[in-house]
């Protein structure tokens, strides 16, 4: 029977065999195989800074392993000369050269590890916070495709394996490549024929390691993206709790996680199968290598070829040459893991940031705040548009209320005059400059955001007002927060201003977080103002209460709502009437409420809905009809 693609064998193992490409999934895996010759440029950055304390170390290590001969070089004086020749006088000699070798190579091996570790430990800090500067500097469109959980793993795990390529372990590599490089003269002068056959073997045994390495790559590559995979839908699932819990949810999202965990589990199988066959390998290379040499050893020495201090001295010798070898089944694994997160992170790296765009060149004076759409179409995926020709003027100082049904439109267009996306056609002018040539980091310096979901960060109240604005005084945020209605429960918390919030302000209820959303953007004093639901959260009476908020916020600025509840952009000085992407409407609430059009179906049909709200089920067919809803709206004048 054929088993399914992933799957394993018995208990979850599977033969070497298993573990090679297969002919359809070649050129997928050649693709995820981290090219090293491509990874070079990043491995010279990773590296270069650290350039003198790595040849400093080199230098170190060169010391330490010349110290390291001490050992088997004395050991053939001790067994000719001391031990067959009597030569007893030459014992101390021998053990303090030995001694002082040893002491030189433990306080070399101490600061090597001590030094490189440290370097290691800083190239990751350095590394992740280069990434989180760079992912924060991204488009929201790279956003739209990443999930935050897994942009989150690849900051804090992608970059853990590095350290292994500026770390102890790839300078021990190093000098255990250079000393196994002079074993190998010291023992072809020893004896050539021993050396010939050893060399054989350990070539015979690299050949090996390389179609393993070339087989775990991928393996390696796998298991960086299954743990990004697994601890981003982990972040989500702990992140939204409530509803989990709400739903009764907990078994299904234990299902998921499970399956995650076993996909990660046959990956680590399958590179523990790898690693043990390298042990296996290793083992029996040793041991042909051991057996040659007994056998060749004692036949040179019949023959008077070789002395018995020789042999000894040949047989600690290989330890060195085989040393290079041995660190590559124990080092290999570390090395393939840091090249693929490598390689992760530089494929996050190679994204380019909002203002590198070649024509983002200018930057802006203090805005007037006059916005322009001219012709303006805009699709997330080619071939699926969402706005199609949207023009219109929003004067500098105006309100434009967005309206429409949900779906249609207005949130895109909030997101085009925000520069998180670029518009697919047309132009979007700001004070007569098209948007698309503006650094945006200066552009939003002057814009304030106030979203449906309203964000906070765990920390105190003083912080999350204070995000907006971080160097204004404290006069300044406590007008904020006054103006926001913030003072109104802050101050009656045990801590006042500096009780914490918790994660996304989930301590406090919906409307208190939106009224810090406000004073966030109050603390702002932005030219362009985005109030996106800015009151959905909020009960009759608070909402009430910050409207003088929002209206002192609203003063001399640029200020686009969507708010579906209509009774609060009555108003605005234009409203766009939104549907399919296409502005079907547009005038003052009194303007549009007279043509009976789309806007006043919207508005009867809400308030309706408002007037049914608390009518038992069944009631509300009983109200009057659409005739009788015109007089209703007839006796409350716009």
């Amino acid at each position: 029977m054929r088993r399914p693609p992933g799957s394993d064998g018995p208990n979850g193992s599977r033969g070497i065999a298993d573990l090679a490409p297969s002919a359809a999934g070649e050129e997928t895996r050649a693709r995820n195989r981290p090219r090293l010759r491509t990874l070079m440029p990043e491995i010279w950055k990773v590296v270069r800074p650290l350039r003198w304390l790595l040849a400093g170390s080199l230098v170190l290590m060169m010391i330490n392993r010349a110290c390291g001969f001490a050992l088997p070089v004395a050991s053939r004086y001790l067994v000719n000369d001391v031990l067959y020749r009597r030569q007893f006088q030459l014992l101390p000699v021998i053990l303090g050269g030995v001694v002082l070798a040893t002491c030189i190579q433990g306080v070399t091996t101490f600061v090597l590890n001590q030094k490189l570790s440290i370097a290691g430990h800083r190239v990751i800090t350095d590394l992740r916070i280069r990434m989180q500067k760079h992912i924060g500097r991204l488009p929201v469109a790279f956003y739209d495709s990443h999930r935050a959980g897994a942009l989150a793993a690849r900051i804090m795990s992608d970059v853990e394996g590095v350290k292994n390529l500026v770390g102890a372990g790839m300078i021990d590599f190093a000098g255990g490549v250079v000393a196994s490089i002079v074993a190998l003269v010291i023992m072809l002068r020893v004896n050539v024929l021993m050396t010939a056959f050893t060399v054989l073997v350990l070539l015979a045994f690299a050949c090996f390691l390389k179609g393993v390495f070339g087989i775990t790559r991928p393996i390696f590559r796998e298991r960086t993206q299954i743990k990004a995979d697994v601890s981003g839908r982990l972040i989500e699932s702990l992140g939204g709790v409530r509803v989990v819990k709400g739903y009764h949810a907990e078994e299904s999202e234990t299902a998921v996680f499970a399956a995650g965990a076993r996909r990660l589990l046959c990956n680590l199988i399958r590179s523990t199968t790898a690693q043990s066959y390298l042990s296996l390998a290793s083992t029996l290379a040793i041991g042909i290598a051991g057996g040659l040499i007994m056998y060749l050893g004692a036949r040179e020495i019949r023959l008077g070829r070789l002395d018995v201090g020789g042999f000894v001295e040949f047989n600690m010798l290989l330890v060195f040459l085989a040393a290079p070898v041995a660190l590559l089944v124990s080092v290999g694994t570390q090395l393939g893991e840091a090249l693929a997160g490598l390689e992760r992170t530089t494929e996050i790296l190679a994204e380019r940031e909002e203002d590198c765009e070649p024509a983002r060149v200018r930057e802006v004076p203090a805005l007037r705040g006059d916005v322009r759409f001219r012709d303006v179409g805009f699709a997330y995926a080619s071939g699926a548009p969402v706005l199609h020709e949207i023009s219109f003027q929003a004067p500098p100082g105006s309100v434009t209320a967005l309206v429409g049904s949900s779906g249609s439109g207005k949130s895109t267009m909030i997101s085009l005059i925000c520069g998180f996306h670029s518009a697919s056609s047309g132009q979007i002018l700001i004070d007569g400059i098209d948007l698309n040539t503006i650094r945006l980091s200066s552009y939003r310096e002057q814009l304030g955001v106030v979203l449906q979901e309203s964000f906070l960060f765990d920390g105190t109240i003083r912080d999350n007002v204070l995000f907006s604005r971080p160097r204004a005084s404290e006069a300044q945020w406590l007008q904020a927060c006054r103006i926001a209605r913030v003072d109104e429960f802050a101050e009656r918390f045990a801590e006042g201003y500096e009780t914490v919030v918790g994660e996304r302000g989930v301590r406090l209820s919906g409307g208190q977080r939106q009224r810090i959303s406000i004073a966030r953007a109050i603390l702002a004093d932005p030219r362009i103002l985005i109030l996106d639901e800015a009151t959905s959260s909020l009960d009759s009476e608070s909402e009430a209460l910050i409207q003088s908020g929002l209206q002192f916020l609203m003063q001399g600025r640029t200020t686009f709502v969507i708010a579906h509840r209509l009774s609060t952009i009555r108003r605005a000085d234009q409203i766009l009437v939104v549907e399919n992407g296409r502005i079907v409407e547009r005038g003052s609430h009194q303007t549009l409420y007279a043509m009976k059009g789309r806007y006043f179906d919207l508005y009867t049909r809400q308030h309706q809905l408002d007037a049914n709200l608390f009518l038992a089920p069944g009631e509300g067919d009983r109200i009057a009809s659409t005739q009788h809803t015109d007089e209703l709206f007839a006796a409350h004048p716009a």
